[in-house]
């Protein structure tokens, strides 16, 4: 197995201090956003044979084993990442993989750049995506009920959220958060301005279930995405709980730190809480108008000890180990390649010893026995 040199992006919402407090690292004073495991060509991970990108890339069905090259192509289909928010992340959705092949050859055609600005497709692929806590987590998921939503707006009395109100209590549901969503994303900037500004005064002076969406708006004033935010489930994970994020759901991640895996794919609509290209049109295409409960998942355990996060997707699979000193090794040798990540305690990997943060690649069918005192995360594929 490969141990991983693993690269940590700066993004300005990253929080300084989550990712050097896992590491055991004095922070810089710099965000500190994702630490990201895998062979994205954004950033792929360094091991003693090279980048795992080029690793993979010169023996495919070496590292990855014939049946998931055959079932997902001579890439490694998944990203792995340690997330942490210091600050609220854009409000955004993921196509689906027709979705996706049908925006990425749109936008060949008519010649937009790959880095262009409002470029909405990166590549062909969707981005299912699986966020777990490994500490207090809050983050925005699906559509609330819109009677509740209804309820929550009229609470702030501010004059122009009556109309969205009014809209909430039409039915069927589908059609009334479609209408509400295009009226907010849609309105003028500066009346919108206004109205986030309200908004944001009510926010703070009410507290409590309103605190979340002041604190938006003290990190984006004025910007629409805080009265969408509005029409989401406010969800708060404890660690080890998990959220799973598939196509067309409206999420954004507010604070904490977590372990996410996601199929390999840049693919983002952004819906707000953002200073990047917001496509309206194209957004109201993608997003599925659902309310329901988010779906927050807790691992099923297996009888050898393995905990996974069921998901309805092939291209990960994430699972973790609690690991006690003394007891007899696991053996997760698998025909698949595999990222191990340590998150807490001292890991035996075959020779590799982990302290939290570090991590190792395990190609397909190559012995892997794990052993020691801490937690251990598994990523791989169902083929």
């Amino acid at each position: 197995m490969d141990r991983l040199g693993n690269t940590v992006r700066p993004y300005a919402w990253g929080s300084t201090t989550a990712i050097p407090r896992l590491l055991g690292v004095e922070p810089t004073g710099e965000p500190q956003a994702e630490m990201w495991m895998g062979a994205h060509p954004g950033a792929p991970s360094r091991t003693a044979r090279g980048p795992l990108d080029e690793v993979i890339g010169e023996d495919p069905e070496k590292e990855l084993g014939r049946a998931a090259v055959a079932k997902f192509g001579p890439r490694l289909p998944f990203l792995l990442k340690i997330l942490a928010a210091g600050a609220p992340l854009s409000l955004q959705v993921h196509p689906n993989l027709e979705q996706a092949k049908e925006g990425y050859e749109d936008e060949e055609l008519r010649g937009v750049p790959i880095t262009a600005s409002h470029r909405n497709y990166k590549d062909a692929n969707h981005k299912p995506e699986l966020i777990c806590a490994l500490t207090e987590f809050d983050g925005l998921c699906g559509f609330r009920n819109p009677d509740e939503t209804a309820e929550l707006l009229a609470g702030l009395d501010v004059d122009s959220l009556k109309p969205y109100v009014d809209l909430l209590h039409a039915h069927p549901e589908d059609a009334a958060l479609r209408e509400v969503l295009t009226a907010v994303l849609s309105a003028d900037p500066d009346d919108m301005a206004h109205t986030v500004t309200e908004v944001a005064a009510a926010c703070a002076r009410l507290g409590g279930a309103y605190a979340p969406y002041a604190d938006l708006a003290h990190h984006y004033p004025g910007d629409p995405g805080v009265i969408a935010a509005m029409l989401l489930n406010y969800v708060q994970l404890q660690p080890g709980e998990a959220l799973f994020l598939g196509a067309g759901v409206p999420h954004a991640y507010l604070n904490g730190l977590g372990v996410e895996i996601m199929a390999n794919s840049d693919n983002v609509l952004r819906c707000g809480l953002t200073p990047k290209h917001v496509d309206v049109p194209e957004l109201l295409r993608v997003v599925r108008f659902e309310a329901g409960d988010p779906g927050v998942l807790r691992p099923e355990a297996s009888p050898d000890g393995e905990e996974v996060y069921a998901t309805p997707i092939d291209e990960f699979r994430l699972s973790r180990y609690a690991l006690a000193e003394g007891a007899a090794p696991h053996d997760l040798t698998r025909d698949t390649p595999q990222i191990l990540l340590c998150t807490s305690g001292s890991v035996r990997a075959d020779g590799n010893t982990l302290a939290p943060g570090e991590s190792v690649f395990v190609p397909a069918g190559e012995k892997a026995g794990v052993s020691g005192s801490g937690t251990i995360f598994r990523a791989t594929v169902v083929a």
